[in-house]
């Protein structure tokens, strides 16, 4: 069919064309939001899930949502290796810009941009102090300690929103990377504001390991949010994932081809939206039948294999190849780790630190103790084709 009427579109946080099996979650921050900003006592939210189930997309879904009730959200990801420090500060600096632009001088607002200008010189990052030009807050997020500091400054812009009438949503991705001490200093500065019944949530979202980091920074993280597990869509959201948007321009799948896509893909949001692309383009007009989805399956393999899959592969360690490489022949998972150990003909004791370096890099996580897992879809799989 037409390639440019392709409703599809595979690709990193892409939006798809129908967002299905995910209206409580979208209900959820919307209560959250609407809570927080009325100042009643708001619970925050961190999505958890695998690679390819859509949690980027849906807090870029939070985000307009937030923006669009009137709240100032900021938006950033957690990359590996940056401190939270830099990450966050020239976000903070924007959004204390806004505030200050809402009205009248507040020295609320003013107060805030002082703690502010403190913590960027404890954290001397001397590219955002200069731009800074009021004096800094002595006292205040000036202790050199972050779990004090970021407490300090996440209060003093909870408090300049509450002044402004307002609220703020700090929504951040990937908080896997973030080291123990500086998740821990995030979880505790949103205990603080919490406490105080300030109008600032944090909507994160990471993969599975992220729950116990957080809970071996701070012991009353699995009080302070809710974490809802992102999982595959059940087959009839991923019927309406495909379907709908082949409907809307003049177009059909058989239920041959539904049933095809969704088995191969495990109902994997990513993957529905690769299979669905290359289905289209490889069907007659007006139906998307099984022989187009088996003829597309080649080509959504080879393209994952060259993108998704491989992004991930070849920031690995040989070493680290040969025990993925283990668990996949082990199959899809999860295995002991004892069993992939013994597939490599090792001690567990002597492949630990391999194993631990993999699950920094998010490739692996655990499930329960002594378990290991893909962090990423159908990866046993590409690993059987790339190392045979």
């Amino acid at each position: 069919m037409d390639e440019l009427r392709n409703p599809f579109a595979p690709g990193a946080g892409n939006p798809p064309p129908a967002l299905a099996g995910r209206g409580e979650l979208i209900s959820r921050a919307e209560l959250i939001f609407a809570r927080a900003k009325a100042g009643r006592h708001a619970k925050s939210l961190i999505l958890i899930g695998l690679r390819g189930v859509g949690k980027t997309v849906l807090l870029n879904r939070f985000c307009d949502i937030a923006r669009s009730g009137g709240y100032h959200a900021v938006l950033l990801e957690a990359p590996e290796g940056k401190p939270l420090a830099a990450l966050i500060v020239p976000h903070l600096r924007s959004l204390l810009g806004r505030l200050d632009a809402m009205g009248a001088l507040d020295i609320t607002v003013k107060r805030a941009w002082r703690v502010l200008k403190s913590f960027v010189g404890t954290i001397k990052l001397k590219a955002y102090d200069v731009e800074i030009s009021l004096d800094p807050e002595l006292g205040a997020a000036d202790s050199g300690d972050l779990d004090t500091d970021l407490a300090d400054l996440l209060e003093a812009i909870g408090q300049a929103a509450a002044a402004r009438r307002t609220a703020v949503a700090l929504i951040i991705d990937e908080l896997q990377y973030l080291p123990d001490n500086e998740l821990g200093a995030l979880i505790m500065a949103i205990h603080r504001v919490s406490q105080r019944s300030l109008p600032l949530v944090l909507i994160g979202a990471g993969l599975p390991q992220l729950v116990g980091a957080a809970g071996r920074s701070k012991s009353y993280a699995e009080r302070l949010f809710d974490y809802p597990k992102i999982g595959p869509l059940s087959a009839l959201d991923s019927r309406k994932a495909l379907a709908e948007p082949v409907t809307a321009e003049g177009a059909s799948f058989s239920n041959a081809a539904l049933e095809e896509i969704i088995a191969v893909t495990e109902g994997y949001p990513y993957f529905l939206q690769e299979w669905g692309y290359r289905a289209w383009n490889a069907a007659s007009p007006d139906v998307i039948d099984l022989p187009a989805v088996k003829a597309a399956t080649p080509e959504a393999l080879a393209n994952l294999d060259t993108s998704f899959f491989r992004v991930r592969f070849d920031r690995l360690t040989p070493a680290e190849k040969h025990y993925l490489k283990a668990m996949a022949d082990l199959g899809e998972g999860p295995h002991r780790s004892g069993d992939i150990a013994d597939r490599l003909g090792v001690e567990v004791r002597s492949v630990a630190p391999r194993r631990n370096g993999l699950i920094k890099k998010g490739m692996i996580y655990s499930p329960a103790h002594g378990d290991t897992a893909f962090t990423v879809p159908l990866f046993d799989q590409f690993m059987r084709r790339t190392m045979p």
